[in-house]
C-alpha cells in the first residue's frame, strides 16, 4: 500500500504526524546543503526502525546535531561522538552515529569539489535506483539500497513518492523534482 493511501488509515496522533510529513516534506526538492544533510542522516537513522519513530525524534535529531550544520557535525571531536551516544532523544547507535560524522565530511569535499552537495547530486543525475546506490555507498557510510531509495524519492531525484492521483504529486510535479528531467 502506498504511504499516500496509509495516512488515511492511521489513528491520532500518527496521521497528523505523518500527514504533514507527506503533504509538506515527502518528495519536495531540497536546495539547501545542511537540509539535505538532515534528510540523508534521518534516512540512515530509519535503517531497522519504523519512519514515525524518526518523524517523532526529529526535533530531537536537529538539536543533537546543530540543526544539521554539516561544518560543525564534520568537526565533532570523540567527546560529541559520546554526547550523541548517550542522547536518548536521538537512536543511540555507534554505527548511525560515526556515519553521520564521516558523511559530513564527505560532503565538505563535495562541496570543495562541486561546489554544493546538490551540484554534487545534479552532477550525477539522472541515474537509476541501481545506479544511485553503487554511487552512494561508494561515497558514504550507511547507505544500503532502501536508505538511498528514500532518500532521494523524498528530496525529488527519484519518482515513486506519491502516487500519481495525490493532490501532493500534482504539487510537486509544479516545483520541477529533479525526476522529471532527462538532461
Amino acid at each position: 500500500m502506498s504511504y499516500c493511501n496509509y495516512i488515511s488509515m492511521m489513528k491520532e496522533p500518527s496521521r497528523s504526524l505523518h500527514q504533514n510529513y507527506h503533504d509538506n516534506h515527502y518528495g519536495f526538492p531540497l536546495h539547501d546543503d545542511n537540509e539535505l544533510f538532515g534528510r540523508l542522516i534521518m534516512e540512515i537513522n530509519q535503517a531497522g526502525l519504523s519512519w514515525e519513530t524518526i518523524l517523532k525524534k526529529e526535533e530531537n535529531f536537529r538539536k543533537a546535531y546543530d540543526n544539521f550544520d554539516i561544518r560543525k557535525v564534520a568537526a565533532y571531536t570523540e567527546k560529541d561522538r559520546e554526547r550523541l551516544l548517550n542522547d536518548a532523544g536521538i537512536i543511540r547507535n555507534k554505527l548511525k552515529v560515526n556515519a553521520a560524522i564521516e558523511n559530513a565530511k564527505t560532503i565538505l569535499l563535495l562541496q570543495k569539489k562541486y561546489g554544493s552537495f546538490e551540484k554534487w547530486l545534479k552532477h550525477h543525475h539522472p541515474k537509476t535506483k541501481e545506479e544511485w546506490v553503487k554511487l552512494c555507498k561508494k561515497t558514504f557510510r550507511f547507505t544500503g539500497g532502501e536508505i538511498v531509495n528514500e532518500f532521494l524519492m523524498s528530496i525529488g531525484y527519484l519518482p515513486g513518492a506519491h502516487l500519481p492521483s495525490c493532490p501532493v504529486h500534482r504539487a510537486i510535479l509544479e516545483t520541477n523534482p529533479m525526476w522529471t528531467k532527462q538532461q
